[in-house]
Parts: structure tokens; sequence; C-alpha cells
């Protein structure tokens, strides 16, 4: 279990797809609800929501046979490909000056955000899915597979959620530490709010590139045509690589406190903006009270 735990933490950070994390975090980022406890709610419906999505997608290609599975996973960078070719489209429609659901964090109301439409951040993660398959259903079908062959359909059902469970621990992590996020006072900075969604926009456009190019490096690979020593995959491996070795060596526990603290400050802030209202209204009916404007000195 241990095993399928750090497994799911380090599936996250795996080199095919994780260039899509900040994209994802754009897309949790609402600046109006900053530091509430809605912000809470909405981090928690999108990592419930990608989690899903991801793990819907590697749990139906473990069923598959172990020969199909590799008929399919010839093709898997092409659909990597696909993919980048997606979010290249949506970078360039946002730069056009079109409305991106969710890369503007100042609509916060928006009923077209993804973390408030149903299935939104859970196509998300089928997407993060498809574009991770092949770099990490390897570790994925080993671990599960461990699971199923000690007989019991329960033990390899309970290492399929705990592996579930490491993953949704970043990825819940990642997501409330966007939906508190101020980044750089945005939603004070009514200047650029006409920028905001442009600069979504280059991030989302940069991502499609790189995980597009990455989905053609594999179709190299696969034919062997590749070039070794790529600069654009190497210099990206090199920042992955650091990121999974770091969270491979401190397992879970740097983000279990980093989740409790991000939870509890939260709470107090909430709390101490509802005392702060209760003591405004307070005053106000004593004032009232003693027929004095409240707005008077």
């Amino acid at each position: 279990m241990g095993l399928a735990f750090g497994a799911g933490l380090v599936a996250v950070l795996n080199p095919c797809g994780f260039a899509m994390l900040p994209v994802y975090m754009t897309l949790v980022v609402q600046g109006d609800a900053a530091g509430q406890l809605t912000a809470l709610r909405r981090a928690g419906v999108a990592t419930i929501e990608m989690v899903l999505g991801f793990m819907t997608v590697f749990g139906a290609f473990g069923l598959l046979t172990v020969s199909a599975a590799a008929a399919v996973q010839q093709y898997l960078p092409y659909a990597t490909v696909a993919i980048g070719v997606v979010l290249v489209a949506l970078g360039i429609w946002s730069l056009a000056g079109r409305h991106l659901p969710g890369l503007n964090p100042m609509t916060s109301t928006s009923r077209w955000a993804p973390t408030v439409r149903g299935g939104s951040m859970f196509g998300y993660g089928v997407g993060y899915a498809m574009a991770s398959l092949s770099c990490t259903i390897g570790p994925f079908l080993a671990v599960t597979a461990a699971g199923f062959r000690s007989g019991l359909i329960v033990d390899g059902l309970l290492t399929y959620l705990v592996y579930a469970a490491g993953m949704s621990l970043i990825v819940g992590v990642l997501a409330i530490v966007a939906a508190f996020a101020n980044p750089i006072g945005v939603y004070r900075m009514r200047r650029i709010l006409p920028y905001v969604n442009r600069f979504g926009g280059v991030l989302v456009l940069l991502v499609g590139v790189y995980v597009g190019y990455y989905g053609v490096y594999e179709i190299r690979v696969f034919n062997g045509t590749a070039v070794s020593g790529d600069p654009v995959i190497a210099g990206a491996g090199r920042i992955q690589n650091g990121l999974a070795v770091w969270v491979h060596g401190h397992g879970g526990y740097p983000w279990l406190t980093s989740l409790s603290v991000l939870m509890l400050s939260a709470f107090a802030v909430s709390w101490t903006r509802r005392l702060r209202r209760t003591a405004k209204v307070r005053r106000v009916l004593r004032l009232h009270c003693a027929g004095l404007s409240p707005f008077s000195p």
C-alpha cells in the first residue's frame, strides 16, 4: 500500500503530463473568492473531478488484456499530440480576445467556470491521463497488478484507491493553493483586467506546444528516429525529475502538513471575517438605537 501511495504521488509529476499542471491551477483560480471557504469548496470539487477523470482512464486501460494494452500503447503518443493541438488552439482562441472559461480570475460568477459546471474538470482529468498514459501506465499496472495477484479483489481495489489517494493529495494541495492565491493582486489591479485572459492564453499555448512536442518525440522514439539529447525534452526532464525525486524522497508528509495548514487558515480567515461582519452589524444597530447615523464621524 505504501508503494501504491508513493506511485500515486509521483504519477502527478510524470514526464508526459506534468506541464499541464500550471493550466490546471490556472483553471481553479478565481480571485474574487480568494481566502473564502467557497474557494476551499471549489478546490475540493476540482480535485475530485480531475482525479476521477484521471483514474477512470487508467482503470479502463488496466482492464485491457496484456496484448490489447500493448497494441493500444503504441498509439498513445498520437493522443498526446492531439491534446497538445487542442491546448494550442485554446491558447490561440484566448489570445485572439475570446473568453476562455476559467482563465480570468475576475469571472467568479460565470456559470461556465470549470469548477462550477459539473464534469468540466473531469474532462481535464481525462485529457491529463491521456497525455500521461505512455509515461505512467507501466508503474500503475505494476502496482495495481501486485494487489490483484494476492487473490482478493478487495486488496486490488484498495491498492487502486490508495494510488488515487496519493495522486489526490498533491492535486488537492495545488488546487487549494491556486484557489486561495491572489496572484499579483490581480482582482484589485483593474488596469490589467483586459489582459488577464490573454496571459492565461499564453500559458495554455506554451503548455500545448510542449505537450504536442513531447508526443511527437515519443512517436519518433517508437519509430527509432529520435535524436538523443533533445534539448527541449532534456531541459523539461531535469525540472520534472527534480520535482519527482523530491516528492518521492519526502513522501506524503509535507503535502499532508500543507493541506492541514491551508484548511486551518481558510477556517481562521472565514471566522475572522464573520466576527468583523457581526461587530459591524452590532455597531450599526447600536447607533441606530441611539438615534445616530452609522455614517457619522
